[in-house]
């Protein structure tokens, strides 16, 4: 059976909210990284476990929150033992700004993925680019090496524009898909 992981940092809930979008439609565990950048003992087994793991993070001031990054630099035993070799990896991101440098995010989450050996999932998605196109629409932001969404800074995660949780579902199932794909062969 196919295990997916969304491995995410929340520090408002915004990226809490399009991680558990992203995990129901990929069928896959969430765990949160804490407030001191840790997960649980048992998160390291579920990601070595995983067929595809998911990152999450909102950006702040340009890249992921030093949270996320410690995740990251705890990652390197995994790296060293080449847990996540070969495993299929996706990405997302949220910042309170249309641009907010999330690409910027995205690519750091990405390099992470490559350095384990992992195959990176491109959202697959053409942007709403015309002029007629608006939040609500999907892959407003428009992606293309993850999922990027968008939260007003003076509101909850229930202001998630409606294009943006499209555009979670449909990329958690596109992660899922291709990891199905490829564990096939």
């Amino acid at each position: 059976m196919l295990k997916t992981a969304v491995v995410y940092f929340s520090g408002y809930g915004h990226a809490r909210r399009i991680a558990e979008v992203v995990a129901d439609s990929a069928k896959a565990d969430l765990i949160a990284i804490d407030s001191e950048g840790n997960v649980p003992e048992s998160a390291w087994a579920t990601l070595r476990d995983a067929d595809a793991i998911i990152f999450g993070a909102p950006t702040y001031m340009g890249s992921a929150p030093w949270q996320f990054k410690k995740f990251a630099d705890a990652s390197s035993k995994a790296w060293f033992t080449r847990d996540w070799q070969d495993k299929v990896f996706g990405g997302f991101t949220i910042s309170a700004t249309v641009n907010g440098d999330k690409q910027v995010t995205l690519i750091g989450m990405q390099t992470l993925a490559s350095q384990h050996g992992g195959i990176w999932v491109s959202l697959g998605l053409a942007p709403s680019n015309d002029t007629k196109a608006t939040a609500n629409d999907i892959n407003y932001q428009g992606g293309s090496v993850g999922l990027l969404a968008r939260a007003p800074s003076d509101a909850g995660a229930d202001a998630i524009a409606d294009g943006d949780i499209e555009t979670a579902r449909r990329y958690g199932e596109r992660v899922r898909d291709i990891a199905s794909r490829l564990s096939q062969r």
